[in-house]
């Protein structure tokens, strides 16, 4: 019997996320300016959506049922035509494991992320990553993602047990 590898959940910050793509978030390093006479601030250009060739993006909104912690993850998904974005809506902190772009991750490749619930993600093209982790309660996603011709969903099983302890 294999013993499963425990992925921690870390503090996703920009550093750490940007393998991945990028952290969406309104601080202090983000660029930001005011606008409409003083009334607005704009946290500008967060993240690079790409829709991929012959795509266009669209806006959905995702409702995930929470995860009990402890728990065991069992596949990866990977979206190699274009990126996907998410930004909570429900004031929740969420979880998210992903891997480098390439072949099929192992166990060892995957790398967990603990989202504040302000905090909100977008997936570079390629990059693997485990179905919404969303924790507590059901909770909404605003999600933009590529629509168009081709394959733009592979997945693949982990071979290995890989379980998320409790926080």
């Amino acid at each position: 019997m294999n013993t499963p590898l425990l992925l921690t959940p870390q503090p996703l910050t920009a550093a750490a996320f940007a393998p991945f793509g990028e952290v969406i978030a309104t601080d202090a390093a983000t660029r930001h300016f005011p606008i409409n006479g003083g009334t607005t601030e704009r946290y500008h250009d967060l993240a690079k959506l790409q829709p991929g060739p012959q795509g266009r993006l669209i806006l959905s909104i995702f409702r995930g049922q929470p995860r009990a912690l402890p728990a065991t993850l069992t596949l990866m998904e990977r979206h190699p035509l274009g990126s996907q974005a998410f930004v909570p809506l429900s004031g929740r902190p969420y979880l998210i494991v992903v891997a480098r772009p390439g072949t099929a991750p192992q166990a060892e490749d995957l790398h967990c992320f603990v989202a504040r619930a302000d905090q909100g993600i977008n997936y570079a093209p390629g990059v693997w990553h485990h179905p919404l982790l969303a924790l507590q309660a059901p909770s909404d996603f605003l999600v933009i993602d590529r629509v168009g011709p081709g394959g733009n969903c592979d997945e693949c099983a982990l071979t290995a047990t890989v379980s998320i302890p409790s926080l």
